[in-house]
């Protein structure tokens, strides 16, 4: 049968990215607790198209996905995008998932259960050997330490709750809070437990959010918060801390809170680079 795709073009434009987008796929990633957890992305996979090619081959981009989805872990996310590239005799080959992360969390003082979800990505590059990346890339020193022609990044949102110092410091019956999301973008080196990272974020904020919460956690979670007031500058930093000190190579830390007595909301943000 005819190939168009294989079919020369006369018109000399490179593309740098062609494939799928917004594919929705099963997936199962690494669970702290469970070894494993099912959950749903949505997949972007591109590679680069020369200019003297007509199209690409949209299928095989599935074909692959298909055969790493129920290990789309860390460690095989780069696996999967060097496949693709190499399948599809590309250059670069580009991934990007997002999937929703559950986590029972239990309530401070009764210990009601309740799901809370957290919103991660995993994104990736893959070039042949010896090219170079972009941007932010791993350091080459370590067994575990991606090669200087991939790199693959780890974004996870974690939603909190902050109580403002200054409003604590100046009003005599309270201060305001609101709910906010931390988003931190994490250049991978070794593997790591989402879990981990989100309990660290939570720690930095006033207080962590729950699903679930009693009138005697409720109770808790107040106290707890006014007696930790954050600004977003307070937890961005906090949180900046606590990924320095984990070892990651590159990173970025934002928050943003949905002000409670303003008409605009508030943001920080800082990254931090070894490389």
């Amino acid at each position: 049968m005819r190939d168009i795709q294989n079919e020369e073009d006369t018109r000399e434009v490179p593309l740098q990215k062609v494939g799928v987008k917004n594919v929705k796929y099963p997936v199962m990633v690494f669970d702290k607790e469970k070894k494993h957890q099912n959950t749903t992305a949505t997949v972007n996979l591109f590679v680069n198209l020369p200019h003297n090619f007509k199209g690409t081959h949209m299928s095989r981009f599935i074909e692959v996905f298909h055969k790493y989805h129920e290990d789309i872990s860390m460690t095989s996310f780069l696996e999967m995008l060097e496949e693709i590239r190499t399948k599809l005799d590309a250059e670069r080959a580009f991934g990007r998932i997002t999937f929703p992360y559950y986590i029972e969390k239990k309530a401070p003082v009764t210990g009601a259960p309740g799901i809370m979800e957290y919103i991660c990505t995993y994104e990736g590059e893959s070039l042949p050997p010896g090219a170079h990346c972009v941007g932010p890339t791993p350091p080459s020193n370590g067994p575990q330490t991606p090669a200087r022609n991939a790199r693959f990044f780890v974004s996870i949102k974690v939603p909190i709750a902050t109580l403002c110092p200054c409003s604590k410091a100046i009003s005599e019956y309270g201060a305001h809070n609101q709910r906010g999301m931390v988003k931190v973008k994490l250049l991978y080196k070794d593997f790591f437990w989402i879990e981990d990272i989100i309990k660290m974020i939570e720690d930095c904020a006033s207080t962590p959010l729950y699903s679930v919460l009693k009138r005697q956690d409720e109770k808790y979670v107040t106290e707890h918060a006014y007696d930790n007031p954050r600004f977003v500058e307070d937890v961005v930093r906090e949180v900046y801390l606590g990924l320095k000190e984990k070892g990651f190579p590159w990173f970025s830390v934002e928050a943003e809170t949905d002000e409670s007595i303003h008409n605009h909301n508030a943001y920080a943000y800082t990254e931090y680079s070894a490389i």
